[in-house]
């Protein structure tokens, strides 16, 4: 239990120490060796744990996932309806820009070398192994929506959840990476921009029916099947 434990604590070592050089440096400039001495121990206590310099950024990557994973449900828990679960879920990824910049900072370092070198079947397979419900789960919130009258019924639900997402973390990321500059461009906070991206884009899922026609349309179903018992 306390080898366990001791191995953990390297471990973790090796990651916050290599996650503050990424943020400082960036991930392209940071060597092992650079890691290795920001960590305070031998090369051969780092290569015990990680292979490459690559797979320390995917160990970065997969618990970031996994923790964003878990708090994002659990934002989600309490919501009625589809789009309630949505404005949750981008409302999280906003207080994430806010309190946890330097995380956005690293997703989208990633998401310029994932695009270079590595392969979409490794990202899948971690998707697969944390257990974030991936491509499904957001097609099933857009049907979800469309069923209790929350969202616009012309949504495709295999496309449109894909869509916010890509826009959002696009967004989201940009921002992070550019912090002030943007912020001296656009002369408007960071956050500000970012919500105001989030509102515009939940305006445009949000249904446009009244809601006594939503009601109705919710209703019909059960009153067809009283009348064929």
């Amino acid at each position: 239990m306390a080898y366990s434990s001791h191995r953990e604590r390297q471990r973790r070592r090796i990651l916050d120490a290599a996650g503050r050089l990424f943020d400082e440096c960036g991930i392209d400039r940071v060597t092992v060796a650079d890691i290795v001495n920001a960590a305070g121990i031998r090369a051969s206590t780092l290569y015990e744990y990680f292979s490459n310099k690559d797979d320390v950024v995917w160990a970065i990557l997969a618990d970031i996932m996994a923790d964003s994973a878990a708090r994002a449900r659990e934002r989600m828990e309490t919501a009625k309806t589809a789009l309630d679960k949505i404005t949750a879920l981008l409302e999280f990824m906003a207080d994430g820009l806010t309190n946890d910049a330097s995380t956005v900072r690293f997703m989208a370092q990633f998401d310029a070398m994932y695009a270079r070198e590595w392969s979409p079947d490794r990202l899948l397979s971690l998707e697969a192994q944390i257990g974030t419900g991936g491509f499904a789960f957001f097609g099933d919130l857009i049907r979800d929506g469309i069923a209790d009258g929350s969202l616009r019924a012309d949504l495709d639900p295999d496309l449109t959840m894909h869509a916010v997402i890509n826009a959002v973390i696009g967004a989201q990321r940009r921002l992070a990476s550019l912090g002030k500059r943007v912020e001296l461009e656009y002369r408007q906070p960071m956050d500000r921009l970012f919500r105001e991206t989030v509102r515009v884009i939940l305006l445009g899922l949000r249904s446009t029916e009244p809601s006594t026609m939503k009601r109705r349309k919710r209703e019909q179903p059960a009153k067809r099947r009283r009348r064929s018992l």
